[in-house]
């Protein structure tokens, strides 16, 4: 069974935590950034249920009890374009198909993708001008994607919830 990612629940929580720290989550930026923290606690807003499978799903109950995919980015990444249990599911996907509540991931090097903005806004033809993101690590909020120096993105568009 599945049903449809609540979009407007996960841009409010970005709006909401942009700039601050949900103190339910342990915050990451000393120990390597907080970026994809961040994106994980807003696709659970809209996706509302966790995967609680040990080591391959995607989940968080306190610092010591996570699945690598709630705070790494290749590890969001490998969940949720390979979820078949329960959770978000996503699509490695063309920009064009950008929506609120999807996450991008950025290569600053052309090799290896190191951060995870979550989209807030999209504009009527979707592209780097006109998508504006909420992040946290270098911390922001209807930021650009433009202003971002990357060498590559890859748009990783939440198609639907698993249940």
């Amino acid at each position: 069974m599945k049903r449809d990612y609540d979009r407007e629940s996960a841009v409010e929580y970005a709006h909401k935590w942009a700039f601050g720290r949900n103190p339910k989550y342990y915050d990451f930026e000393k120990i390597g950034g907080d970026c994809t923290n961040f994106a994980s606690q807003v696709i659970f807003a809209g996706a509302k249920i966790m995967n609680p499978t040990p080591t391959v799903g995607w989940y968080y109950y306190d610092i010591n009890r996570r699945s690598p995919s709630w705070t790494g980015v290749e590890y969001l990444y490998q969940f949720l374009v390979n979820n078949h249990g329960l959770g978000p599911v996503a699509e490695n996907a063309p920009l064009y198909m950008a929506k609120a509540g999807d996450v991008i991931q950025l290569s600053f090097d052309g090799k290896e993708f190191k951060h995870s903005p979550v989209i807030v806004s999209v504009g009527r033809k979707p592209s780097p001008e006109n998508i504006l993101v909420a992040t946290h690590s270098y911390d922001s909020d209807n930021r650009a994607l433009n202003t971002y120096i990357y060498e590559k993105l890859r748009l990783l568009h939440i198609s639907h919830v698993n249940l």
